[in-house]
C-alpha cells in the first residue's frame, strides 16, 4: 500500500515524498487529478496528500471527484500558508486533515500516522459490521407463514415480561433460536445468555452444571465451580430439552424457579440470583406431567407463557426462503458460488414431510450445494437423499393405489404399515405393475439399479431403497415461491 502526492509543484511533491519515504511508506505521485485518478483506479493507494491549488481542477474539487466516484480513501490537503479559510473549506468537504506549506517533516509524519491510523480503524469497523452482520443473519428467524407469524407474534409479546417461557415443538424445529430471540428483545439482552442441554450431560453432572460445586464436593472437584444459574444471572437461561432432567433436580429446580437462590453442591450459604427460564422439549410435557414422568407443579412452574413452534410440514411456503439461506451460507463456507434454486427442486422440497424439520433441509441443501457441478441446484443436486414422496402411515392392508385426483392425474401410492419390507415390496410391486413387468424400467422409477431390484426380488432383503425421483431437466429460473 502507498500514499499518493498530489502537487504540481515538483518542489513541493520532492519535499513531501522524501519525507514519507524517511518514516519508512511508500509514495507515489501525480502532477494534477487526472494523473491521479489514473494511480487511483490502479488501485494500492491507502491515503492521498494533495494540493488545494492546482492548474484544472483543484483539491476540493478532487475531493468532490473521489465521493463522486466511489472512492473511501483518506486525503490530507496541503494549503498555503494563512489559507484558513481553505482548510476549514477542505475539512468541510471532507478532508481528515490539513497541512500547511511550507511542509514540515515532524507535521506531516503527525498527520499521516493519525490518518493512517483511522484507516485502519475504518477497516476493522467495517470488519466487525461484518461479522456481526453474519451473527445476526444466524440468529434471523426466517419465516412468513401464517404460523410464523403468529409464533412470532407471540415472542414478541412474551419477550419484555420477566415469566418463564416454555417452549415445545419437534426436534430441528429451531427452538434455540426462538429462546435467543426471546432474550435480544427483552430488557436483559445485554446480560448473559446461557444454555445448558440437559438431555447432553451425564444425570451425575447436571445438578453440578445447574448450580456449580464447592472444592472437595466430590470426587475430582479440585476447586469451586459456579454453575449456569449463576453465569446467568441478571440474564437468561435456557433449559434445553427439560424433559430429561432426573425427578429429583426437578424439585430442587422448582425451589430455584419459586425462590430465585439455591446452594452449590457441596455448600451451605444460599446464593441467590435474578435469572429468566426458558425451557424446552420435544416432548408432550403435560401428557407427561399426567402421567408421572414430569413433575406436575414444576410444569406449571416453566408453562407461565407456553409457546408452539410449529413443524417445518405446516408452513411449507416457508420452504423457498430458508433454502436460499441454507444454500448461500454452505455455499459460502465451501468456497462456491449459487445463484438460483430452479422452481422444480423447491417443489420436490416441499412435498417431502421432513421429519427432521429445518435442522434436516438445511443437511439436505448443504449435501446438495456441496455435490452440485454447478451455481445452480435443481432437482438433480438432491438426487439420493430419499426426498421423494412419502407414503401416509396408517391401519389397514400393507398398501394401495390413492384414487385419481380430480384433475384426472393418478394418485400417490398410500402405505398402511410402518414394516419397511412390507412397503418396500409394496412399492416394487406397484413400480412393476407402471412398467408392464419391465424390470429396467421399474428400476428406473424406483431409482435403484436393475441388479439391486433384481436382488430384492430374489431374496428377503430388509434394505431401504435410495429413491430417486426422475424430474427433466429444466433451463436455470430465479428462485420463486412455488
Amino acid at each position: 500500500m502507498s500514499i499518493l502526492c498530489v502537487d504540481d509543484e515538483p518542489a513541493v511533491s520532492m519535499i513531501v515524498e522524501h519525507a514519507l519515504r524517511e518514516a519508512g511508506h511508500e509514495t507515489v505521485g501525480a502532477r494534477n487529478v487526472p494523473e491521479a485518478l489514473q494511480v487511483l483506479s490502479r488501485g494500492g493507494v491507502e491515503l492521498i496528500i494533495s494540493d488545494y491549488k492546482m492548474p484544472g481542477l483543484s483539491g476540493l474539487e478532487f475531493l468532490e471527484l473521489l465521493t463522486s466516484e466511489g472512492f473511501d480513501i483518506p486525503l490530507i490537503m496541503l494549503t498555503g500558508f494563512a489559507s484558513i479559510e481553505h482548510a476549514v473549506a477542505s475539512i468541510k468537504a471532507g478532508a481528515v486533515d490539513y497541512i500547511t506549506k511550507p511542509v514540515r517533516a515532524e507535521q506531516l509524519t503527525l498527520a499521516v500516522d493519525q490518518a493512517l491510523e483511522l484507516v485502519r480503524l475504518r477497516k476493522e469497523n467495517a470488519t466487525l459490521r461484518r461479522e456481526m452482520s453474519v451473527v445476526r443473519n444466524e440468529r434471523q428467524i426466517l419465516g412468513d407463514s401464517a404460523v410464523m407469524r403468529q409464533a412470532l407474534q407471540s415472542v414478541a409479546t412474551a419477550a419484555p415480561t420477566r415469566a418463564t417461557v416454555l417452549l415445545l415443538g419437534e426436534s430441528g424445529t429451531g427452538k434455540e433460536l426462538f429462546a435467543r430471540a426471546i432474550h435480544d428483545m427483552s430488557d436483559r439482552h445485554d446480560k448473559p445468555f446461557i444454555k445448558l442441554n440437559c438431555a447432553a450431560l451425564p444425570e451425575g453432572l447436571i445438578e453440578s452444571a445447574l448450580f456449580g460445586h464447592e472444592k472437595g464436593a466430590f470426587t475430582g472437584a479440585i476447586k469451586r465451580v459456579e454453575g449456569a444459574f449463576e453465569r446467568a444471572n441478571r440474564g437468561t437461561l435456557l433449559l434445553d430439552e427439560i424433559s430429561e432432567m432426573r425427578l429429583d433436580l426437578q424439585a430442587k429446580l422448582l425451589r430455584v424457579l419459586q425462590e430465585q437462590e439455591f446452594e452449590r453442591v457441596g455448600g451451605s450459604s444460599t446464593i441467590r440470583v435474578d435469572v429468566r427460564v426458558i425451557a424446552t422439549s420435544n416432548r408432550d410435557l403435560a401428557a407427561d406431567a399426567t402421567a408421572g414422568r414430569f413433575r406436575q407443579d414444576l410444569y406449571f412452574r416453566l408453562s407461565v407463557i407456553p409457546l408452539r413452534i410449529p413443524s417445518l410440514r405446516e408452513r411449507l411456503e416457508d420452504i423457498p426462503m430458508l433454502a436460499y439461506r441454507f444454500a448461500l451460507r454452505a455455499a459460502r463456507d465451501v468456497g462456491k458460488e449459487i445463484t438460483t434454486i430452479e422452481p422444480e427442486a423447491i417443489q420436490l422440497l416441499q412435498r417431502y414431510p421432513w421429519p427432521g424439520n429445518v435442522r434436516e433441509l438445511e443437511h439436505a441443501v448443504e449435501r446438495a450445494v456441496i455435490l452440485s457441478a454447478g451455481p445452480v441446484l435443481g432437482v438433480r443436486s438432491f438426487e439420493g437423499q430419499r426426498l421423494g414422496p412419502v407414503a401416509n402411515v396408517s391401519g389397514g392392508p400393507a398398501g394401495q393405489v390413492a384414487p385419481q385426483a380430480e384433475d384426472g392425474r393418478e394418485g400417490g401410492i398410500v402405505l398402511h404399515t410402518l414394516d419397511v419390507g412390507e412397503a418396500e415390496a409394496v412399492l416394487i410391486q406397484h413400480a412393476l405393475a407402471a412398467a408392464g413387468n419391465n424390470r429396467t424400467k421399474a428400476a428406473e422409477l424406483l431409482g435403484i439399479s436393475v441388479r439391486t431390484l433384481r436382488n430384492k426380488l430374489n431374496g428377503p432383503s430388509r434394505a431401504i431403497p435410495q429413491a430417486v425421483i426422475p424430474f427433466p431437466q429444466r433451463s436455470p429460473a430465479i428462485l420463486r415461491q412455488s
